[in-house]
């Protein structure tokens, strides 16, 4: 693509070193310029993508677009904000995908990556060759892929788009995350449908405030073409928003929303329930789960899915990786790993176990380094209020010291907890100590494969470190 097409579409302030450059590919890491590339030097909490332009430009970078003027002898795109910018060169780069690809979205605090499986399952079943971007996996065609982020940076997510249309998906499902929001990562995605689950206490280390961070969210909203809307009205923040927002589709088990759950009968292996005349049997396990198939219900309503792709969409799901995923070596208790790292995803999963435990709920959990500190007391309190016997130890601690992290954690529990910083050891103490009929959970972690300390990423799997522990009870 020509650069002046890309200069007409930014609008710079100004151009430096105008000169005639066919662009190839955009970058926004400078170890991934190469001939033809168009770099983006976008400033960082930490470093400055403007001092990695002479390492793009020495690999070949055609361009850069930079928020000042650099000595360097390739043409210079000056803009106001290199994140947006990146949006607007990635849309168009790579032809506009969201114009062709019909994009359904899921935004929230929890509930995020169940209601994107439960949708994209019903997609499938209503033979729209949907695609999925998300925080477990990512599905080009019947390719699945592992991200880093939630929500890719725009060059990668409008990559991934065309590569979806190129692969044979007409539609996608994607986890909006409010970093991405704010970072202008889903600018110029033309979201058909977007879903609101919930707003709950995270992520503040990043937005500052509840209020910041519930921005965040609603910016998405006013996307254009604006999409349909979802809301669920059993949160305070989602009831602002349909406020706001006027034309919504509610859902919740609050009386007035649009789409409830009636005749709800919760049971260990799932749910059965009627949504606006149409019954739904999921394998999803717990009240809070009810909820998020409601949202991916209200989507595939905006979607206009018949029922019939609803109900079969709903029920051919078994379950999504990491979130209350069982783990069964013949035991005579439950063993559930979660993903939950937040107090209200936390509180939900050990409310599910209440549920299903015939004794006792035993937890183990911790949280994360280099995050939102203060959700460590709430944690460390709901776990206290919910759960018999509470193990706390490490998650991933990042550069921060697990003790400390642990020690916050304290600050909101019960005398009794046990701490025990090694992961490995606290999960194993765990099992030793389950009885018959109770339910313990692995929170924290759910589907990821590694644990970060010390800026290194170690193989660690709750999944897999659990199964071992079982197997050595059993031995």
């Amino acid at each position: 693509m020509d650069l002046e097409r890309l200069i007409a579409a930014l609008a710079p302030e100004a151009v430096v070193q105008r000169a005639p450059v066919e662009i190839r590919d955009l970058a926004y890491d400078a170890r991934a310029a190469a001939p033809g590339t168009l770099f983006f030097a976008v400033p960082g909490t930490t470093r400055d993508g403007h001092e990695f332009a002479p390492q793009a430009v020495a690999q070949g970078a055609a361009a850069l677009v930079v928020a000042r003027p650099l000595e360097l002898p390739v043409p210079q795109l000056v803009v106001g904000d290199v994140r947006a910018a990146m949006a607007v060169a990635a849309d168009e780069l790579f032809g506009r995908p969201t114009e062709e690809l019909e994009v359904a979205g899921v935004t929230g605090t929890s509930g995020k990556t169940t209601t994107a499986f439960v949708l994209h399952s019903i997609l499938e079943a209503a033979g729209r060759r949907p695609g999925l971007v998300g925080t477990v996996e990512t599905r080009v065609g019947t390719e699945r892929r592992k991200l880093e982020r939630t929500t890719p940076e725009a060059i990668d997510l409008q990559r991934l788009f065309r590569e979806m249309l190129q692969a044979g998906n007409r539609s996608a499902v994607i986890e909006a995350s409010s970093h991405a929001s704010e970072l202008r990562r889903l600018d110029l995605v033309r979201m058909r449908a977007l879903a609101f689950t919930n707003l709950s206490h995270e992520h503040l280390d990043f937005h500052g405030t509840m209020d910041a961070y519930y921005a965040a969210k609603r910016r998405l909203f006013d996307s254009e073409p604006r999409p349909l809307a979802a809301v669920s009205v059993d949160d305070v923040w989602g009831r602002r928003l349909t406020g706001e927002l006027g034309s919504v589709l509610t859902f919740g088990v609050a009386p007035d929303a649009r789409l409830r759950a009636e005749r709800l009968e919760l049971g260990p292996d799932g749910a059965r329930f009627v949504v606006d005349g149409l019954p739904l049997r999921t394998h999803l396990r717990g009240a809070f789960n009810v909820e998020n198939v409601l949202a991916a219900v209200a989507l595939a309503r905006l979607l206009d899915v018949e029922d019939e792709a609803i109900g079969a969409g709903v029920e051919s799901l078994r379950g999504v990786p990491g979130r209350l995923e069982p783990v069964d070596e013949g035991q005579p208790f439950s063993v559930l790993v979660d993903y939950a790292h937040k107090p209200e995803a936390l509180a939900n999963v050990l409310r599910t176990a209440r549920e299903l435990s015939r004794g006792r709920v035993l937890v183990v959990f911790g949280a994360g380094g280099d995050r939102d500190r203060e959700k460590r007391p709430l944690m460390g309190r709901i776990a206290s209020e919910l759960a018999d016997v509470v193990v706390v130890t490490s998650d991933n601690p990042r550069s921060e010291d697990p003790q400390a992290i642990v020690d916050e954690i304290l600050a909101g529990t019960r005398p009794d907890v046990q701490v025990e910083l090694d992961r490995r050891a606290a999960i194993e103490s765990a099992v030793d100590q389950a009885r018959e009929g109770d339910v313990l959970v692995i929170a924290g972690k759910g589907h990821e494969p590694g644990q970060e300390v010390a800026g290194e990423i170690h193989p660690f799997d709750d999944r897999d470190v659990a199964r071992e522990a079982l197997r050595a009870v059993r031995a």
